[in-house]
């Protein structure tokens, strides 16, 4: 029988070697290497797994606890209170002998213990004298145990790196109002390698701490321990980092504690905005909502009468703005000034110019004084149909499909209207063009805007304090509205510098004042010859209105006159008081001339009595005249001369010397005044030197026209200076309206498309009112976006009659 067992195993051995070399010539090699590896690997990992139970199995004694003395066993207690007995003599263990000192008692011996008295004896034996130890479970590291918000400052260590700074969520669970672990939890569970890279791109659409790599969490470790700065750190990176801000803001709201870290989550969102919002569109969004929800938070009583907190701007115009809008709107209340620059400065309808955003400061403050000019206490908004709606819109997978909304009861949402925000548009491209010549300078040279150049190129409003002051001082020494100085003591006074004075700074200069609505003379910005440092110049009262004033032939005609007068009565040596009183009632006189050209004309006569021209020099710019031009200025000189409907002897002596200045035969003076008295009889030029001549004033008006066509030649008299721009610099392009209208609509499409793109869905009802306030028809509005939306991403914009679903994940796109 043992034989035939042996010879069956021995078949069954050989059996199992022919089969283990059929498949070793039938399998592959690759086979036999893998599974040789496999075979490795479960060699190995027994071997781990022996020595870990092992090690656990083994008795190990705490460094600082003292050797335990020895407890004695039953049978060493009952050994010791026993005395020695002969070996020959049975051993009983369990019976209790009398000692042998002991004196023997007078009784009948008794029976011996029983069992229970035995046991009783032995369990009151001493034991040992020392006190058990008590032992304290140590705290779970970072990283374990149920997840939890670590505040600001806070730091923490997972995996061996520092986690500096806090605003993050560490621990092994926590569950996403979605389902799942929340992306932003930091599990210090998970493997992490040794080395990852936060700058490479790495992290997928929706990233996730317990779904990423080993080595993306150690570069997500690595930035944050770095303080969460690095400029060219993958957005991915930032995003995780972010969802742990929106968990804290959204989900957390409910516990009272959270509002206290709402302040320092707004810093940090500015912080990361300023760092990272140029680098994604779709992070400097998502943001800003989570900004504006922060402010809105924290904040009661109406909004327009407070600061309006800084945000950045994106696609849509931050919400707290279009609450702020919508109160003012319900309160009927005027739209205040920095309210409506924010408006602008954050609506995506308006594309400010260059001058707006590379000198801010500037144009804020002249905004604010073109506001109040223009709309005095402030704009009223009109009431409209569409209803104020917030709808968060998450970017943590975590929060995908919930329901975060809030409604402001009647409050409107202006940014349904197109009106208002392009009257302020326009109020925004006045300050522009004002600021234009400045910010072409600043860009050339930054440093020569705080010098006289740039101080220059800036209205007068806009000038420092100081400056402001003197300026004021200049005005109250103006004496029936004018004053005389040099350009060095004007330049002096108003503190602009001692640089060296050119064509550019002085034209500079008087368009400068005339923002301040003071007048200059000579009149630079027409033309007129610049003054050096020692000449004399005029200021006169000159409103804003009047700024056009001595632009048309009337005004030149009369200045020429004045130029021909001083002229001449330079050459005599007599340009007395009395001939400059005469002039002066002259120019009073001058009626069809607008009241803002007579008084220019009397600022132009004060500064040609400190700055005659030279007779020489008139006639030299009269010569080059044919003698057919020089008629004509002559002639426009005597319909000058009746212009209050007689002309006097001492006129007509004026007009001698005036047609001898033009090379016009001076005796064709009485036939030239003459013929204007149509239907009067011959004078002869003793009477007229006598009583003078009386007109007829129809003849006047006709004879008035007939200066029009003088005016070329009297522009090529008066234009001494070719008029440039001011700063040479190459012209910047600016943005225009079509350049950031989205997909290519219009004004009034594009803005039902950015609202449509603030929330999810929307009622037909709530469209309607929409629609409304845009003046479009909501069905055939609705097809136009689609069909644009569909020319430029092969998808609608939004689906359904009611409700109607909005794809907004076109946003991004549509903002790229």
């Amino acid at each position: 029988m043992e034989v035939a067992k042996r010879s069956s195993g021995i078949g069954v051995v050989l059996w199992l070697l022919f089969g283990a070399l059929l498949l070793i010539l039938v399998a592959p090699l690759e086979v036999w290497i893998g599974l040789a590896v496999l075979g490795l690997l479960g060699w190995i990992g027994y071997l781990v797994i022996r020595f870990l139970v092992d090690y656990a199995s083994a008795p190990k004694a705490h460094p600082s606890q003292p050797q335990e003395q020895h407890e004695p066993t039953l049978a060493e207690l009952i050994a010791q209170r026993s005395p020695p007995t002969p070996t020959r003599t049975p051993v009983i263990a369990a019976a209790p002998t009398q000692p042998a000192n002991s004196r023997p008692a007078a009784a009948p011996p008794s029976l011996p213990p029983s069992r229970s008295q035995e046991t009783e004896e032995f369990y009151a034996a001493p034991a040992s004298a020392q006190r058990p130890l008590s032992h304290t479970l140590p705290e779970l590291p970072s990283g374990f145990g149920e997840g939890r918000w670590v505040p600001r400052g806070e730091h923490v260590r997972v995996a061996g790196v520092d986690l500096i700074g806090g605003m993050i969520y560490v621990g092994s669970r926590l569950k996403a109002p979605a389902g799942g672990v929340d992306p932003c939890l930091i599990n210090g569970h998970l493997t992490v390698a040794k080395v990852g890279n936060y700058r490479q791109r790495q992290m997928g659409y929706w990233p996730s701490y317990s779904e990423a790599s080993a080595n993306e969490r150690r570069a997500y470790l690595s930035w944050l321990s770095e303080g969460r700065t690095h400029p060219d750190c993958d957005i991915g990176y930032v995003f995780l980092f972010f969802y742990g801000l929106e968990r804290r803001i959204i989900v957390d709201a409910h516990d009272p504690a959270t509002k206290a870290d709402w302040p320092a989550i707004a810093i940090e969102l500015r912080r990361l905005l300023a760092i990272y919002g140029d680098k994604s569109n779709s992070f400097k969004r998502y943001a800003s909502e989570l900004l504006s929800w922060v402010e809105l938070g924290q904040t009661s009583g109406p909004l327009y009468e407070q600061p309006i907190p800084d945000f950045p701007r994106t696609y849509e115009l931050p919400p707290y703005v279009r609450l702020a809008l919508g109160q003012a709107s319900l309160a009927r209340a005027p739209l205040p000034a920095h309210l409506a620059l924010a408006w602008l400065r954050l609506s995506p309808e308006i594309q400010l110019r260059t001058a707006a955003t590379r000198c801010p400061s500037e144009f804020e403050r002249l905004f604010v004084q073109r506001y109040h000019e223009v709309m005095g206490a402030g704009l009223v908004l009109p009431k409209n149909r569409t209803k104020l709606k917030f709808t968060y819109q998450a970017a943590s997978s975590g929060l995908r499909g919930a329901n975060i909304s809030l409604t402001f009861g009647d409050t409107p949402d202006v940014t349904a209207l197109t009106a208002p925000i392009q009257k302020l548009a326009e109020i925004a491209n006045q300050c522009t063009d004002d600021l234009g010549a400045y910010s072409r300078l600043v860009g050339k040279d930054p440093d020569a805007a705080s010098g006289l150049e740039g101080l220059l190129l800036l209205p007068a409003s806009l000038w420092p304090a100081p400056t402001q002051a003197r300026l004021r001082g200049l005005t109250d020494q103006m004496r029936e509205g004018r004053l005389s100085l040099s350009l060095r003591k004007l330049l002096d006074t108003l503190d602009a510098g001692k640089g060296p004075i050119n064509r550019d700074r002085v034209r500079a200069l008087a368009r400068a004042l005339e923002g301040a609505e003071i007048g200059f003379e000579p009149h630079v910005l027409a033309g007129a010859r610049a003054p050096g440092e020692a000449d004399i110049v005029v200021l006169f009262a000159q409103p804003m209105t009047e700024a056009m004033a001595g632009a048309g032939s009337h005004y030149q005609t009369a200045a020429l006159t004045l130029q021909l007068a001083s002229a001449m009565a330079q050459a005599d040596g007599d340009f007395n008081e009395r001939e400059i009183a005469h002039l002066r009632t002259e120019i009073d006189a001058w009626s069809h001339l607008m009241p803002a050209e007579r008084r220019r004309l009397q600022a132009h006569l004060q500064w040609l009595t400190g700055s005659p021209p030279t007779l020489t020099g008139m006639k030299k710019k009269l010569e080059p005249l044919p003698i057919s031009a020089r008629e004509a200025l002559a002639a426009s000189m005597v319909t000058l001369a009746q212009s209050d409907g007689f002309v006097s002897p001492e006129e007509v002596k004026f007009l001698e010397k005036v047609y001898k200045a033009l090379g016009v035969e001076p005796k064709r003076v009485f036939s030239d005044v003459h013929a204007a008295g149509a239907g009067g009889a011959p004078v002869s030029t003793a009477q007229a030197e006598k009583q003078g001549f009386r007109l007829d004033t129809a003849r006047i008006a006709a004879l008035q026209e007939d200066t029009a066509r003088v005016s070329e030649l009297l522009s090529k008299i008066f234009i001494e200076e070719a008029v440039a721009a001011p700063p040479s610099v190459a012209a910047e392009p600016e943005p225009t309206p079509e350049a950031s209208a989205p997909l290519g609509l219009d004004e009034n499409h594009a803005a039902l498309l950015r609202l449509l793109l603030s929330r999810p869905e929307w009622t037909r009802a709530e469209l309607e009112d929409a629609a409304a306030d845009l003046d479009l028809m909501l069905d055939g509005a609705l097809e136009q976006i689609n069909e644009a939306a569909f020319d430029a991403f092969d998808e609608p914009l939004c689906e359904g009659d009611d409700p109607v679903a909005v794809n907004t994940e076109l946003l991004e796109k549509i903002e790229a």
